[in-house]
């Protein structure tokens, strides 16, 4: 049985405040993810990790020094029951008032057989947009975690042979005026994962329709793979040397262009050769 809502947000407050709240709050701080007025889409899919954003959010707006809005919205995209209904007994029992809307972007990718993740993730975060702004939103948040972006700077090099990093903030391109922000940036997944267990709570696994098409099943469990072996490398790493991943976060904060042989700006690429 589940913790109650006011246990829940008392885990937040004190024992978990300083692996959760404190670089919740640093996060928002350090890249300047909240200002003055704004009205934040707190984008919840139903997982451990935006569950905990909604209640961060909460908490930091009862504490927060300046005025801002804040709406839950929960996207679903084609759903079983049983999946959406656990999302919403979750958003109720933990006091979370959730807007819903749906879409169908599982009929529209289903049939889909090259890069239907990529697809679905593209049309998702379009559909958050349009949503948000329709309810007066200026930015949209999303729960990726500190976990998610070492995994992605990784990845990126040993799969994509590229440097790049997954931003604590974005400005939409098919969105003038609406930005994407990602407050949960410096919390641990492991810290996330206690909270969880220490409260007792299930979340939302994947519910992707994907896994029941062949074609795609294949791709969603080849791009699964891909970071499972990445948070495997790291672990395995993490035995030798206890600061690799702070190392691998803090690799994309101190690129060095003059070592650099040529990198990208505005879509254009640069060579070293061009100053040497």
């Amino acid at each position: 049985m589940p913790q109650e809502n006011l246990e829940i947000e008392k885990s937040i407050r004190k024992k978990f405040h300083k692996s959760l709240f404190s670089p919740f709050a640093k996060a928002i701080n350090q890249y300047q993810l909240l200002q003055e007025n704004d009205h934040v889409a707190v984008c919840i899919s139903g997982g451990k990790d935006s569950m905990l954003m909604a209640k961060l959010f909460q908490e930091l707006k009862r504490h927060n020094k300046f005025s801002f809005q804040l709406t839950f919205l929960v996207m679903d995209p084609g759903y079983q029951p049983a999946n959406r209904r656990l999302i919403e007994e979750n958003a109720n029992w933990m006091e979370v008032p959730i807007t819903i809307f749906e879409s169908d972007i599982f009929n529209a990718v289903y049939d889909i057989e090259k890069s239907p993740c990529y697809l679905c993730a593209r049309m998702r975060r379009g559909h958050l947009y349009s949503k948000a702004r329709e309810l007066g939103c200026n930015k949209i948040a999303l729960g990726h975690h500190f976990d998610d972006v070492i995994e992605t700077i990784l990845m990126g090099m040993l799969y994509g042979g590229q440097i790049q990093t997954m931003m604590p903030k974005l400005h939409s391109t098919n969105f003038p005026g609406m930005e994407l922000i990602r407050p949960m940036y410096l919390i641990r997944e492991e810290e996330i994962q206690h909270w969880r267990d220490y409260n007792g709570l299930q979340f939302l696994q994947c519910a992707c329709r994907f896994t029941e098409s062949c074609a795609a099943a294949k791709e969603n469990q080849e791009s699964a793979s891909k970071r499972k072996e990445t948070k495997a490398l790291i672990a395995q790493l993490k035995k030798t040397n206890p600061f690799v991943e702070s190392n691998i976060f803090r690799s994309v904060e101190n690129v060095n262009l003059q070592t650099i042989i040529a990198y990208k700006e505005n879509g254009v690429r640069h060579h070293f050769l061009e100053n040497y």
